[in-house]
């Protein structure tokens, strides 16, 4: 492998309905991330509304800075539970779309201090790696304890 970094830019979305505190959810989101990147948080709000015409807020951000981003997933490495590194071993390919990686965490355990995946109204995470074949992905988020 080069000595480039591996991973061109993390995207992070999560959605705050209406019955949810939007510092909450935000706070949810800074517990996955690296300590220096969740302080320095700026997110993009975008407000929308839901099918019966409740208010829904978007908040995203872009993460690109090349000293931090391998921070990204070496932090949730450290922190996700053994299950989900079997999970995610057993499945990355459907995880990965060309040189994306594609994460989806629970809100409710992100916001107690628990890093676990979930499908139900995550925080979404999508891994940019610059391109890179599946065996280069798989091998960068191993050493990044993501998998076992």
């Amino acid at each position: 492998m080069s000595s480039k970094p591996p991973i061109g830019y993390v995207d992070v979305r999560v959605f705050a309905h209406a019955t949810e505190d939007p510092e909450k959810v935000l706070a949810a989101v800074r517990n996955i991330l690296p300590l220096e990147l969740g302080e320095d948080g700026v997110f993009r709000k975008t407000s929308l509304a839901g099918h019966h015409g409740n208010p829904i807020v978007v908040f995203e951000k872009r993460l690109t800075d090349k000293k931090e981003l391998s921070l990204v997933l070496k932090r949730i490495g450290e922190r996700l539970n053994v299950l989900d590194k079997e999970a995610l071993a057993g499945d990355l390919r459907r995880h990965l779309e060309r040189h994306d990686l594609y994460l989806r965490f629970d809100k409710q355990a992100a916001f107690q201090g628990k890093v676990r995946f979930s499908r139900v109204d995550p925080v979404r995470f999508k891994v940019h790696f610059k391109r890179k074949s599946f065996g280069e992905i798989a091998e960068i988020c191993q050493k990044a304890g993501l998998l076992l």
